[in-house]
């Protein structure tokens, strides 16, 4: 891939990120919301609560300025209260860092001065010097004086003398003072070799990722190569966003650099990106950067706008004469069609009675086939359901003339006893039923001999209904021949068969779920099963 499609690619995944910077901000906040649950634990001491504050500080120092200064605030008056000096140092140290990071360096010094180094722990005095290369270092690269330039520098090179003694050679903060040194003397090679170490111990989503990412930017913008130093740009702009790190400086350098390549939409996005994370961190520094490029970035992005809101209105009024000529064509031609359709509307009016009149014939004899199928199949059905609902009113009326002369002769006879228990038993009813089933199933099938396979073909094929031995229909298959024959409501369909409503709304709802036609057209499928089966 070459390394403008690599650009490309890279600039196409950063804006994506930028779309989802409120979800890394929720976890952010979600993190420090679980932080500080913990001083809502019950017995902490002073030194506990002073540790927690410092874990929270940790996760506010990238994010928010002012939380981050409310946290020290709080670990400066429990330093206090626990008259402790070591804690007292570590706040002073924390707030300098905080303090040089937004650009209020003369602060940071006058902090710095109030730190006692003779009671500074091993640990506490690396952080201490690395404070004050912070701060000269800055100076010297933002000073306006050119006399103080040297002044500062030494500073700078004195502290980070005095650091490296104390660090590891193999730690972060040793090789990051090793990659300046390299890269102000102008060894780049070196000091690319240090950054690829230091790549090497980062993970994107990380701070430190991004730091080490933009210093190598530094490196290849100092050789004028704007490429590289974009790619690194870009990874350090997403890491940023995922790490939640507002106190950042990478997007606002590489809007300039598309701003000068005269991409001004991405360059107007990115630094007005750059913008509201400075805006939510409230960084001094960061303000004085981007106000030196939002003002031209904002002017060129309204050029263009206007440019082409000029453009488009141009095109609007081209569009509109267009129109209007083409309005005034349409109107001659329509007068020109009209003449013609007159000379033969004369010639074409009887053959167009002609038309009409074979059409509506034709819909005519359609609408009577249509008519005479549906009449000829409700015929059917009457005929059937008639016939046999004759056959089993008479078969009711014999059965219950029988029941009647066997009451009457058991009472008679003075057989109370057997004749309460033959009404005690259900048998009776559940034979009776029995029977109207397989009335019903006998008959229905008649109509509809295919009934079973036409339903099982609207279900999946491993869920079809299986009847078991001697079964002409189940109940799944009785509820949606009672709805074949136009028996829609499931309280009627209930009482027919004896179900609850609930059972066959249940019934209706799992097949419903099984079909391979759409499930809200189930029962439309349904109605049409043998529906050309007759003539």
């Amino acid at each position: 891939m070459s390394m403008a499609s690599e650009i490309d690619s890279l600039l196409h995944q950063l804006d994506l990120t930028m779309k989802q910077r409120k979800q890394y901000e929720q976890v952010k906040l979600q993190k420090i919301k679980n932080i500080k649950s913990l001083l809502e634990e019950p017995g902490l001491n002073l030194n506990q609560r002073y540790y927690i504050n410092n874990r929270i500080l940790d996760e506010y120092i990238p994010f928010n300025f002012d939380s981050a200064l409310h946290y020290i605030d709080l670990n400066f008056e429990l330093a206090r209260q626990l008259k402790n000096v070591t804690m007292l140092n570590e706040t002073r140290i924390n707030l300098s860092g905080i303090l040089a990071s937004s650009g209020r360096y003369k602060e940071a010094l006058d902090i710095l001065g109030d730190v006692d180094r003779k009671h500074l722990s091993d640990k506490l005095l690396p952080h201490y010097y690395q404070d004050f290369m912070h701060v000269y270092s800055d100076l010297n690269v933002y000073n306006q004086i050119r006399e103080n330039e040297g002044k500062y520098f030494r500073l700078y090179k004195a502290y980070s003398d005095s650091v490296m003694k104390l660090l590891d050679p193999n730690s972060e903060a040793y090789l990051a003072i090793v990659e300046k040194q390299y890269r102000d003397a102008g060894k780049y090679d070196s000091c690319l070799w240090i950054n690829n170490k230091r790549l090497a111990m980062a993970q994107m989503g990380t701070r430190e990722y991004s730091m080490v990412t933009f210093e190598r930017s530094l490196s290849y913008q100092l050789q004028n190569k704007t490429e590289q130093r974009k790619r690194y740009l870009i990874l350090s702009a997403m890491s940023d966003i995922r790490a939640a790190v507002k106190d950042n400086a990478s997007m606002a350098a590489l809007s300039t650099i598309l701003y000068n390549e005269n991409k001004i939409d991405r360059a107007y996005e990115y630094v007005k990106f750059s913008f509201e994370d400075a805006a939510y961190f409230n960084s001094r520094l960061r303000y004085m950067q981007i106000s030196n490029i939002l003002p031209v970035v904002t002017a060129a992005y309204q050029k263009k706008s206007d440019k082409q809101k000029a453009h488009l209105r141009n095109l609007l009024i081209i569009i509109s004469l267009l129109s209007i000529i083409l309005l005034l064509s349409i109107l001659l031609i329509y007068s020109q069609v009209k003449k013609l359709a007159k000379a033969r509307k004369e010639l074409q009016t009887v053959n167009i009675k002609l038309q009409d009149l074979n059409i509506h014939l034709s819909d005519a004899n359609a609408q009577l086939n249509e008519l005479n199928n549906q009449l000829s199949e409700s015929n059917h059905v009457k005929e059937q359901y008639i016939g046999n609902f004759f056959s089993i009113c008479s078969d009711y009326i014999d059965k219950l003339d029988g029941f009647r002369r066997n009451v009457n002769k058991q009472i008679a006879d003075r057989e109370v006893a057997e004749l309460f228990e033959k009404t005690k038993s259900k048998r009776l009813i559940e034979d009776e039923i029995r029977e109207f089933y397989d009335n019903f199933d006998h008959t229905f099938l008649q109509i509809y001999p295919d009934f079973v396979e036409d339903f099982n073909a609207l279900l999946n094929e491993n869920e079809q209904i299986v009847l078991k031995k001697g079964e002409l229909l189940n109940t799944e298959l009785r509820i949606f021949a009672l709805i074949r024959l136009g028996i829609n409501d499931s309280a009627n369909i209930a009482k027919l068969l004896r179900y609850s409503v609930n059972t066959i709304y249940n019934y209706r709802v799992k097949v419903k779920n099984r079909a391979v036609v759409p499930r809200d057209d189930f029962e439309d499928y349904v109605m049409k099963i043998g529906e050309f089966s007759r003539g």
